[in-house]
């Protein structure tokens, strides 16, 4: 149950529309809920956060995925989302349940439902090879309703593209700026924009990249201010905080 489904319920008590007790019985009191002996859901965390739980299918087979997923869906939850879910496991989970599957963020939908669309979240990536993580962070953000503006490929190496598209950033209200090699996309959009943005680190680079450390360090010692880092591809993560700042803006 969302927290404008238990706001209407309170309503309708408080209009003398419902009793309390026909109001208790459409309440899912039950916090979690066990999977076997592997998951425990936390079946609460879209009442407190806004969020369901979200599925980190890496580390885990296509069985315990289809579980968990087969398990919130049957107690109404929507949007479930699947990150880092790879084609071979997609391919099991939806033979049981019904997903929508998007291979570039590696990211699966499962009781997916329209969400009204609100403010503006821009994520720029530096580079095509970024474009996992940046999909994943837009993907993200979308599926919590935020509207979201891509800006791709326009990497400090060849600044003048970036540049041109700045009146896209004019009405955002969180820039997430995805890149890998040296990381200096996010010093030089932090410099431009008046929003908060949130830099994500990727692993797309030569040697001395160190796995995406390299563009980590130069986001965090980013001289531009406004500017927070989350951790290395964690496009994720990236598109949650933005989904947060976004909606305290327009409430």
């Amino acid at each position: 149950m969302e927290r404008n489904e238990i706001y209407e319920l309170l309503r309708q008590v408080q209009a003398g529309e419902k009793t309390a007790d026909e109001a208790l019985s459409d309440i899912t009191l039950q916090p979690e809920l066990l999977v076997g002996n592997y998951a425990d859901i936390d079946l609460h965390r879209h009442i407190r956060q806004g969020m369901p739980e979200v599925i980190y299918g890496e580390g885990k087979t296509a069985e315990q995925i289809t579980g968990i997923a087969s398990a919130m869906k049957g107690r109404g939850v929507k949007n479930i989302m699947i990150t880092r879910l790879s084609q071979e496991k997609a391919d099991i989970v939806g033979q049981t349940v019904d997903l929508d599957y998007n291979p570039v963020p590696r990211i699966g939908i499962v009781n997916g439902a329209s969400t009204e669309k609100t403010g503006k979240i821009v994520v720029v990536a530096a580079g095509t090879s970024d474009l996992p993580v940046a999909e994943e962070a837009a993907v993200t953000a979308e599926l919590y309703g935020n509207y979201v503006e891509r800006v791709y490929d326009v990497g400090v190496a060849g600044i003048h593209r970036l540049l041109h598209r700045l009146p896209a950033f004019e009405d955002a209200n969180a820039v997430i700026a995805v890149a890998g090699m040296e990381g200096a996309l996010v010093s030089v959009i932090g410099g431009l924009v008046a929003c908060p943005v949130i830099g994500v680190p990727t692993s797309v680079g030569y040697g001395a990249n160190f796995g995406g450390l390299a563009a980590l360090l130069s986001m965090l010692n980013s001289c531009a201010s406004g500017v927070s880092v989350v951790n290395i591809d964690n496009g994720f993560g990236a598109g949650v905080l933005a989904s947060k700042i976004n909606r305290q803006t327009v409430q």
